[in-house]
């Protein structure tokens, strides 16, 4: 049966649940859950950990507003917004549980303009103190190379939540189960746009290939872990990245070639340079635009 929009599609999809995109909803996703830190758990690495997934939800999240009013059809727009606020709520869930363990403390004067944790870790930190990914910090691209990254980005994401649904820390656990609903959403929306542009004219397959050709690269990072996340894996509490790579793969290039486009040599690993705080000129642009207000107005409420 033909349906009238796409929000009806989306909705029966997943079962008639009244909500197109699953961040949408105001529940608590951490009401009824204990946040006390587990014994034997350091609290730095939880906070660090917290920070690197935290960061690169931020940031993608950022990348993908630049679309507002740019995207190709209104749904789009639409569609692409709710992804980005998403990722922001599981920036700030995260980030508050960085807060909460005290990782990279509060300044006298954030503190006395009582700005909360994760607005604090979001709006006044450096680009250096970031713990993003390439993947998420270059630029956007055109729509191509935007849906090509998106389809990455959250295919390691949800590979990465659904292991951390076991965590011993309960409140990773938490955000991952929320999250998982959410970057199924995230990964099929960016894959049926893959598809649509690989196997579409001569110009989209063209502008795909080229945007898988600039993603790729950006991988190198991703599966190679940081001793904080060896660390906190080894106590159940993190996922070693390294342990998403055949999952992941396996999805990208499923995809790929579906849409008729051809799978990227696979980069040899890197270190984990993002996760150290080690970033371009790329992230302190994306922060300028994102940071601004905040900085000149720090004590400004609406």
């Amino acid at each position: 049966m033909h349906e009238e929009t796409v929000y009806d599609a989306l909705d029966h999809a997943h079962g008639g649940e009244g909500q197109w995109a699953f961040g949408t909803g105001f529940d608590d996703p951490l009401a009824g859950v204990d946040t006390t830190v587990p014994d034997g758990i350091d609290q730095a690495d939880l906070g660090v950990y917290c920070l690197m997934l935290g960061d690169d939800a931020l940031v993608l999240s950022q990348r993908l507003t630049e679309w507002i009013t740019a995207a190709p059809e209104l749904e789009e727009e639409v569609a692409i917004a709710n992804i980005a606020l998403d990722l922001l709520g599981q920036a700030r869930l995260l980030l508050a549980r960085a807060g909460s363990v005290g990782v990279l403390g509060r300044s006298r004067e954030l503190a006395a303009a009582s700005i909360p944790d994760e607005d604090a870790l979001a709006y006044f930190r450096d680009p250096d103190e970031f713990r993003c990914t390439p993947l998420v910090e270059a630029a956007s691209g055109d729509f191509g190379r935007t849906m090509v990254r998106l389809l990455a980005a959250s295919s390691l994401r949800l590979a990465l939540f659904q292991r951390l649904r076991g965590s011993r820390d309960p409140v990773l656990a938490a955000i991952a189960a929320k999250g998982v609903h959410e970057l199924t959403y995230h990964r099929d929306h960016a894959a049926r746009w893959v598809l649509r542009l690989g196997d579409g004219t001569q110009q989209s397959a063209r502008r795909a290939q080229d945007g898988a050709d600039a993603v790729w690269p950006l991988l190198a990072e991703v599966f190679t872990p940081t001793e904080v996340e060896l660390r906190l894996a080894a106590a159940d509490v993190a996922v070693d990245p390294a342990t998403t790579r055949e999952e992941v793969q396996a999805v990208l290039t499923h995809v790929l070639e579906r849409a008729t486009l051809r799978v990227p040599g696979w980069p040899a690993d890197a270190p984990p340079r993002g996760r150290e705080g080690h970033h371009g000129p790329e992230l302190t642009g994306v922060l300028a635009e994102l940071q601004g207000l905040a900085r000149e107005h720090p004590a400004a409420t609406w």
